[in-house]
């Protein structure tokens, strides 16, 4: 089934009448890869999301795909090495959303790291993670290092280690592992909230969810239901009454938008803050950003916000090692703040706060996955699923094929890999130069829609005047028209924010298209008036606060 909500009716009475083995609550990058390990298995699969994919923690990381270099220091051999080979997984499987960047690590006299350590634990990181020869370490004098980055601090400077992480746009993973899932014959929809859960001989057989965009509500049932809800897992858990033992610790992390102009980093860093926390800055598309915070978090959950404290943590910090920018809060064009799913156990101090996942079954039968990164959600899936087949296998005697994610092109990446992937680039950017794109938009949308570009491509170029007679630009109609048939975008802000990450990264695009975008979605889906008056609200007020901190976190 398409994945539009065009037919979103239809898409939900399909669930309705479905014998699902499995219902996957939430609509983040561990939901996405279970659907998708799960539907490659066999399994009739469901995905119910209350607000769009992506929109809480899988569209606010710090939007890199580790390679579990932080690990290393507190001797996680074990997790280092697998996330840094599930770090290459994702990307041959994706290499149009997902690419290397090299990160600069400066130290400095009385710094966390110094030049032989570092020497030593990038060069055990190389071996534990698989890394291949091209991407190994390296090691700067302070010249070298000043060199690739003027602005940093030179007081002090000791040198430099030189290392590759992986840029991602977080949202855009997602939405292509789900859309993967989809194509496979998954169901999955946004704006459909649970509820409740539905029982039968204490055991959960189903939940209640209502649909958000008309009010209704409906049951689902499946004969197994994950929670992987990120920072609502423990609201299920409350639900189940299985709330008990290991429980969520939220923290809050924040990024800060700079125009390239005003802060020209030429080279990604990864530097120790006053207080020794570390911290990235990272130029992207024009732009740097910088981040992240780590703070305790007790607020709204859907909502989390930037504080004026927040955002002086990382001025401050900007501030510290790049000390010839002068950077200022004028200058500051965006921003994101997002929420960590740690687990805490009774009785632990906060410094023991797990970023490890973790599994809970209940007595009801209830499965939930909380806690995790990124870079490991297709292990987290593998998990759950191998969980879920076995319990099923128990039950009905049913077999299910083994895994088979670890070389599966997501959406968009059936490109041949990270080596294919530089062809492809070459001979698309030629393809959108002849049908009048320039360099800079061909580019941006390859990198963005990967294999699934021609579709956009097509639609640039035939629909002009369409285009033209909704007063959109035609570039705009091309992204907006993919993201509405195809991304399952209902509002706005689905557009503005997951599907294309110009809130984060393009603010002045998004002020200026927002009221013809508005506008264009209200006739296609056919919104009432105060549909469109409160859509318009919602992104007007994530556009304020994306510019605007508050006083204090408001609890």
């Amino acid at each position: 089934m398409q994945f539009t909500n065009l037919l979103r009716s239809e898409i939900k009475e399909t669930i309705n009448k479905e014998s699902l083995d499995l219902l996957v609550i939430g609509g983040g990058i561990t939901s996405a890869g279970i659907a998708l390990d799960a539907i490659t298995r066999g399994l009739k699969v469901a995905v119910v999301e209350m607000q769009d994919f992506a929109a809480g923690t899988s569209s606010r990381s710090t939007k890199l795909v580790h390679g579990g270099l932080r690990y290393l220091k507190q001797f996680e051999i074990g997790v280092v090495a697998e996330v840094g080979k599930e770090r290459a997984i994702v990307y041959e499987n994706g290499p149009h959303v997902t690419t290397p960047e090299w990160m600069m690590l400066p130290f400095y006299k009385g710094g966390t790291f110094g030049p032989f350590t570092t020497n030593i634990g990038l060069r055990v990181y190389d071996l534990l993670a698989g890394v291949k020869k091209s991407e190994r370490r390296k090691m700067f004098k302070p010249e070298v290092a000043l060199g690739r980055e003027p602005l940093l601090k030179q007081e002090g400077i000791k040198g430099a280690g030189y290392y590759v992480e992986y840029k991602t746009d977080d949202a855009r993973l997602t939405l292509e592992v789900m859309k993967k899932a989809v194509e496979k014959g998954a169901y999955a929809l946004n704006y459909m909230k649970v509820s409740d859960l539905v029982y039968e001989n204490s055991k959960v057989v189903g939940v209640k969810a209502e649909d958000l965009v008309d009010g209704s509500v409906q049951e689902i049932r499946a004969k197994k239901i994950v929670n992987a809800a990120g920072p609502w897992v423990d609201t299920l858990r409350e639900i189940d009454k299985s709330k008990k033992g290991k429980t969520l610790k939220l923290t809050k992390g924040i990024h800060l938008v700079f125009d390239g102009k005003r802060f020209p980093l030429k080279q990604a860093i990864y530097f120790d803050t006053p207080d020794r926390r570390m911290v990235f800055a990272i130029p992207r598309e024009g732009k740097t950003y910088v981040g992240t915070t780590d703070t305790v978090y007790k607020g709204d959950i859907a909502h989390p916000k930037m504080t004026v404290q927040d955002r002086d943590y990382v001025l401050n910090a900007i501030d510290f090692i790049f000390p010839k920018v002068k950077i200022t809060a004028e200058d500051v064009e965006s921003s994101w703040a997002g929420l960590r799913p740690l687990i805490h156990e009774d009785g632990k101090s906060p410094s023991e706060i797990s970023r490890k996942d973790e599994i809970f079954v209940s007595n009801s039968g209830l499965i939930s996955i909380a806690g995790g990164k990124l870079t490991g959600y297709r292990k987290m899936a593998e998990s759950i699923v191998d969980l879920v087949t076995k319990q099923l296998h128990e039950e009905d005697g049913n077999s299910f094929p083994k895994k088979q994610t670890k070389n599966l092109p997501i959406s968009g990446g059936d490109v041949g890999g990270s080596e294919g992937f530089k062809t492809f680039l070459i001979n698309k950017m030629n393809t959108g130069k002849k049908i009048g794109l320039s360099e800079e938009e061909a580019k941006k949308l390859i990198y963005r829609y990967g294999s699934n570009v021609d579709i956009v491509f097509n639609t640039y170029r035939d629909d002009k005047v369409k285009a033209k007679e909704e007063k959109l630009d035609p570039v705009v109609y091309a992204s907006l028209r993919y993201a509405i048939d195809h991304e399952l975008a209902y509002k706005p802000v689905d557009f503005f924010i997951r599907r294309t990450g110009a809130i984060f990264f393009d603010i002045v695009w998004v002020r200026e298209h927002k009221d013809s975008v508005t506008q264009f979605m209200k006739k296609e889906f056919n919104w009432t008036d105060e549909q469109e008056e409160d859509y318009k609200q919602e992104l007007e007020q994530l556009i304020y606060e994306a510019t605007h901190p508050v006083e204090k976190e408001e609890f």
